[in-house]
């Protein structure tokens, strides 16, 4: 394969990278990782790996958990050192010494939650250890505050350089670790799974300032579950599978499916396992549901065996939907009908009582508790039927926690190990344990996949799958169209907190269903959705 000759900023357009011809020169990359061994204990989490980043480009590193690439950015890092391998800088052998040492050597990591001090202004977080100094020692301030202005300004960002990180939303603090990044420097920026936390619209903005960083020749290596900013942003994709090497290629030479196919060594279609289950009555039907100023005549059924997805961009009122089923906020008007009888659900608590589980969007925040044994996190809702006079049996909490995990295939050291010690896709396993273990009748699952790697997803996608054979009736919200349009028997589609369409497996297509997304097709007429929740 030719290599790739990493473009210059007058050399970018929208079709993507420029390949090299076999005899064209080639930069020397800004790093480079040649052999690179990792092991801890018996486990080898690399295995022989190799890595280039150039100037100028946006690298991407793709793999299922485990694949090895959280050891590599760590490794970049300076946090590990290789057990065999060479790592170069501009071409020479070097060795780190410690995170000063990479980041002095002009490295720079973004993580997934930034590590900033949250009681500091952005300012002093940018400049952290190293404030600029007056001619008799002491800080000088206004020099410190007018550098940090002018980082930002370069970026096109406006923050307060005197507002204290904690008053930032997730995006402004990375734009922040950025800016300190810059002020180091750096030309070689790793962003470890930067956009998981962050809005469309925010996602927007940090890709415009990682072309604009590209474009000044920074080395950029990003890593991401998320294969449509892969694609979007990328010049070159490495895949990683099993802590080993498996490609690396010119984003323009892959494709989703062949991206996937190398990262699980299976096909796209194996991803989305759905089995038959035979629909049968009518479970919960809401009509006219209204939350003022969130969502407004939102009506729909949904039926024993059945998976009801619920699809709409950002803002669409989904998740708000799925709150109000489950008693987590009011409604202002509307009814709620389970088993045909009208059902008061004004809490949690009631919704349970009802039948009705709810997996959040934020299994950190909401659906686990992380510092928790996962046993405890099972049986959580459940507590007074491992109980025996106010005191909790722990042999039936294990014992019902121990099926569980067992039916989910969660991978842990043991129950009594922490969730937090989980991997994404086992923590979330364990937040759907949780839920099963209440046997519901309605299961919602909000994002149930979000943030967890493509091999993992599939196990996410048979449980469910299995579970809607048994009769188990599911209300499946995602933001993916791909996983909506594979799993659901019909889906609802919601615009601007109204339903917008409606539409059986059969006709739902990414067309139809995007159109109706985007609010520019009425309800179809054959669907028969109204406000009524007639359906």
């Amino acid at each position: 394969m030719d290599r790739l000759t990493p473009p210059r900023a007058d050399q970018r357009g929208s079709t993507g990278p420029v390949l090299a011809t076999l005899d064209a020169p080639t930069a020397t990359p800004v790093v480079e990782l040649v052999g690179v061994t990792k092991g801890f204990g018996a486990v080898q989490a690399l295995r022989g790996v190799d890595l280039a980043l150039y100037p100028g480009e946006v690298h991407a590193l793709v793999g299922e958990n485990g694949a090895g690439k959280s050891t590599l950015v760590k490794m970049l890092a300076g946090v590990h050192r290789p057990d065999s391998g060479v790592l170069r800088i501009n071409g020479e052998e070097t060795v780190f010494h410690g995170p000063l040492d990479a980041r002095n050597r002009g490295v720079a990591v973004i993580h997934q939650h930034p590590t900033l001090f949250p009681d500091l202004d952005v300012a002093e977080n940018v400049f952290m250890g190293r404030q600029p100094r007056d001619r008799v020692g002491r800080v000088d301030w206004r020099a410190m505050y007018r550098e940090v202005e002018r980082l930002l300004g370069t970026l096109g960002v406006r923050i307060g350089v005197r507002t204290p990180v904690k008053a930032l939303s997730v995006a402004d603090q990375q734009l922040v670790e950025i800016a300190k990044a810059l002020s180091l420097n750096a030309r070689v920026l790793v962003m470890d799974e930067p956009t998981a936390s962050l809005s469309a619209r925010e996602v927007d903005r940090l890709f415009a300032i990682v072309r604009q960083l590209r474009a000044q020749g920074v080395a950029i290596l990003f890593v991401s579950h998320r294969l449509e900013e892969i694609f979007a942003l990328s010049d070159r994709i490495t895949v990683f599978r099993d802590g080993a090497h498996v490609i690396t290629a010119p984003a323009a030479e892959l494709t989703t499916e062949s991206t996937i196919r190398h990262m699980v060594g299976r096909k796209l279609e194996a991803l989305f396992p759905k089995e038959e289950a035979e629909i049968g009555r009518v479970v919960l039907e809401v009509r006219g549901l209204t939350r003022t100023g969130v969502f407004r005549d939102i009506g729909f059924r949904l039926r024993r065996g059945e998976i009801l997805g619920f699809f709409g961009l950002v803002g669409a009122g989904r998740t708000e939907v799925a709150r109000v089923l489950f008693g987590a906020d009011r409604a202002d008007a509307g009814e709620i009908r389970l088993d045909g009888r009208t059902a008061l659900i004004d809490s949690p608590q009631m919704a349970l009582r009802c039948g009705i589980g709810y997996v959040p969007e934020d299994r950190h925040g909401q659906g686990l508790v992380l510092d928790f044994p996962i046993s405890a996190n099972v049986t959580l809702p459940i507590l007074a039927r491992v109980s025996r006079l106010g005191l909790l049996d722990r042999r039936r909490e294990r014992e019902i926690a121990a099926d569980f995990a067992k039916r989910l295939q969660v991978k842990a050291a043991g129950l009594g190990a922490p969730a937090t010690s989980l991997s994404g896709g086992n923590q979330q396993k364990v937040v759907l344990a949780k839920w099963l273990a209440t046997d519901p009748k309605v299961l919602i699952l909000d994002e149930p996949t979000r943030g967890i790697d493509i091999g993992t997803k599939a196990e996410v996608h048979r449980i469910v799958s299995h579970l809607a054979t048994q009769g188990m009736a599911i209300i499946l919200i995602s933001s993916e169209l791909p996983e909506v349009l594979a799993m659901a028997d019909r889906v609802v589609v919601m615009h601007e907190g109204r339903v917008t369409g409606e539409f059986e497996r059969a006709e739902a297509n990414q067309e139809n269903v995007m159109f109706a997304a985007t609010g520019q097709v009425a309800i179809p007429a054959r669907s028969g959705v109204a406000g009524n929740g007639v359906a």
